[in-house]
């Protein structure tokens, strides 16, 4: 038996019909150009009788109750869980992938979950969840089924939660934010180079991406840049950064910078120095950004809440447990009342 990644087939949408026989997918700025029978560079969309399908839909690689902590969401329902899944197959290609086993895997084996989108919701809500998490491997592949999902999960209270390096098209972007509640969007650098020689993408899509979430829904945004030594971690590139960021989005986007560690095809490059993380957040800070955390490492410093107005510890935080909650039942300062931005519940 043929072990790739076969049934079921899912109607899909954005794709149209081209020259000689083709279909082109248009979810994702690579628009994938494929025969009868050929897959697209995520390997779950592709053409069967003339028409885009997702081999996906309906099936999971796994399933984790998180604190939302962990996506990282530090100003998305603190102190809560999320119900965390995802399918396989990713529109990038990065060669320091964590998830790579499942985001390039041709294994129909590692579907192993029957999961609709009604049973995700049902089972979400028994667990004590309030938000359902699309991660682990890029969304975006599986649009349709993420949409289904989320739709399903406010049908019952739940909110949806992406997980995403915001590698899409214009038109499915638009309609996947209209679910969900909340992103963290991977910024993985600021250089077009990284991208294409680290990434196999483009900078520009997801930049429109940030901008897009940020000014045009009432999606809550946060962002995570992955520090990797001599790639994407020098002053100057963060300086760039953290200027686009408060400049274009705003300082009331979090930001977190996440520490690297060997995987994938870059084993050779050493993990990122603590030192190197607390210099990203202060750069960040000093160009107006409020609210900068760093990941991967244990600094409950750099992992806490502060007020931006009078610097009252907001929400003490130690890896994924919570250590101090200072803010009022509306998201307010303790101290001195002003608002911290974000979607807040006391936990």
């Amino acid at each position: 038996m043929d072990a790739t990644l076969s049934q079921p087939h899912h109607p899909t949408r954005f794709w149209r019909a081209v020259d000689e026989g083709r279909v082109e997918c248009g979810v994702c700025p690579r628009r994938c150009r494929l025969r009868d029978g050929e897959r697209g560079f995520c390997y779950v969309r592709g053409n069967v009788g003339g028409a885009v399908v997702l081999h996906a839909y309906g099936r999971a690689s796994g399933f984790a109750v998180d604190p939302i902590e962990k996506k990282p969401l530090f100003h998305f329902l603190p102190g809560t869980r999320v119900l965390s899944f995802g399918t396989v197959g990713c529109n990038l290609a990065c060669k320091f992938c964590q998830n790579w086993d499942i985001s390039k895997t041709r294994d129909s084996q590692a579907l192993r979950a029957d999961a609709g989108p009604e049973g995700i919701a049902q089972r979400a809500r028994e667990l004590g969840c309030a938000s359902v998490a699309f991660t682990y491997n890029d969304p975006v592949t599986s649009h349709e089924y993420c949409v289904d999902t989320a739709a399903a999960c406010r049908e019952l209270g739940l909110r949806p939660v992406a997980v995403s390096a915001g590698y899409q098209n214009a038109e499915p972007r638009a309609e996947f934010y209209r679910h969900m509640d909340a992103a963290n969007i991977d910024l993985k650098a600021f250089t077009d180079s990284f991208y294409r020689r680290i990434c196999g993408g483009q900078l520009q899509p997801v930049l429109e991406t940030l901008q897009y979430i940020r000014q045009e829904t009432t999606t809550w945004l946060e962002i995570t840049t992955l520090l990797i030594p001599g790639e994407n971690d020098s002053p100057r590139e963060l300086e760039r950064l953290s200027q686009w960021i408060a400049g274009t989005l705003g300082p009331d986007v979090p930001l977190h910078f996440s520490a690297f560690h060997p995987a994938w095809k870059l084993m050779d490059i050493p993990p990122t120095p603590l030192a190197t993380l607390l210099e990203a957040r202060r750069i960040a800070l000093a160009n107006g950004l409020r609210h900068v955390y760093v990941g991967n490492v244990i600094c409950p410093e750099g992992e806490s809440t502060y007020c931006h107005h009078c610097g009252q510890l907001l929400i003490g935080r130690d890896r994924y447990r919570l250590t101090a909650m200072n803010l009022t039942a509306m998201g307010a300062c303790g101290q001195c009342g002003t608002a911290c931005p974000g979607v807040f519940r006391r936990a």
